[in-house]
């Protein structure tokens, strides 16, 4: 037997051992033998001595009744095995969890990162220095959001009631009443979205977390219409915006000074790719989100041309006669 499946076999062995001793029952030699099926006395008495040593187990052995126990009631083998890459995973946790900053994700994911710590033997060695000084990580820095809102927004999805908040529009400055039937949420790069029936505006609209406050869950239940689609108000690899539901077919340009970068992107998984002859590329997908597209057009100055659809074209000319003004 291979070396690396003799550990594995071993490694069932232990917590088949682990598991009798903490069952409350009589563990003898010849029990454990039988659990283990294959193997020797000798076996599992080799096996014992590993716990022993390797895990610090308190096994004792009762001459008088020829039995095993854990002279410690609470004790147990700590189960989670992980390869040096997974291992390498747990070093990064605490950097790749800056994107859940200032949400109470953050404290219920160190929770269950500590968890598996204590799940894991006391000693475990990986050389994870050289991330202070040779990794960085840039996550999407998402807005603040308010302790009470998430618990809350969630708890309301889960039991079908009414959310009654202060909301704080794009264009306003000021808070105003809003009482919200919460269908779906959407986190998109770090920002999170309730889309649900608004009572005030009479229809189904997309909440920012970030601009709700003094959220207070109401008595009153609902039941989500069989008519909803959570698609229909986002695209998963465009982004959130509250638009009309026709799709449009989206055709860019994008000249040779970022070709490279144009092919080597997932713009959209209905994408269709074509490099011209002179380097730059031509870009096509389906998308509801024209909101998002124009942002990301307008992002990139003169490296990317709109082909069309006509609407997306006239936005983007709106938009830049807006921005002319500011500089005449």
């Amino acid at each position: 037997m291979k070396k690396g499946r003799e550990e594995k076999v071993k490694s069932r062995r232990i917590l088949r051992i682990d598991e009798a001793l903490r069952s409350g029952k009589k563990v003898t030699l010849a029990s454990l033998v039988k659990r283990c099926e294959g193997v020797s006395a000798r076996t599992i008495q080799r096996d014992i001595e590993f716990m022993r040593d390797f895990n610090n187990a308190p096994i004792v052995y009762d001459r008088e009744t020829r039995s095993y126990r854990y002279s410690e009631p609470n004790f147990f083998i700590k189960t989670v095995q992980m390869t040096e890459g997974e291992l390498f995973s747990v070093a990064l946790f605490d950097r790749l969890l800056e994107q859940y900053r200032n949400t109470p994700l953050e404290n219920d994911l160190r929770n269950v990162f500590r968890k598996i710590i204590a799940g894991m033997p006391d000693e475990i060695t990986i050389d994870s220095s050289f991330l202070e000084n040779r990794t960085t990580f840039i996550p999407d820095q998402g807005p603040k959001i308010e302790p009470e809102v998430f618990p809350k927004v969630f708890e309301a999805l889960k039991g079908h009631k009414t959310l009654e908040f202060e909301y704080r529009p794009l264009q306003k400055l000021s808070y105003m009443p809003r009482l919200l039937d919460p269908y779906h949420a959407v986190c998109q790069k770090g920002n999170w979205y309730i889309i649900g029936f608004c009572h005030d505006k009479g229809d189904v609209r997309v909440f920012s977390y970030s601009r709700m406050k003094d959220v207070r869950i109401t008595k009153d239940s609902f039941k989500i219409p069989d008519t909803f689609k959570p698609e229909d108000y986002f695209d998963k690899e465009i982004g959130v915006w509250l638009s009309a539901k026709q799709k449009y077919t989206v055709e860019l340009l994008i000249s040779k000074e970022i070709g490279t970068f144009a092919i080597d992107r997932t713009w959209h998984s209905n994408q269709q790719l074509k490099q011209n002859k002179d380097g730059s590329v031509r870009v096509s997908f389906e998308t509801t989100q024209l909101p998002e597209v124009k942002r990301w057009v307008l992002g990139q100055g003169s490296t990317v041309k709109v082909l069309g659809p006509k609407e997306l074209k006239v936005k983007i000319l709106e938009e830049a006669k807006e921005i002319i003004k500011f500089y005449k």
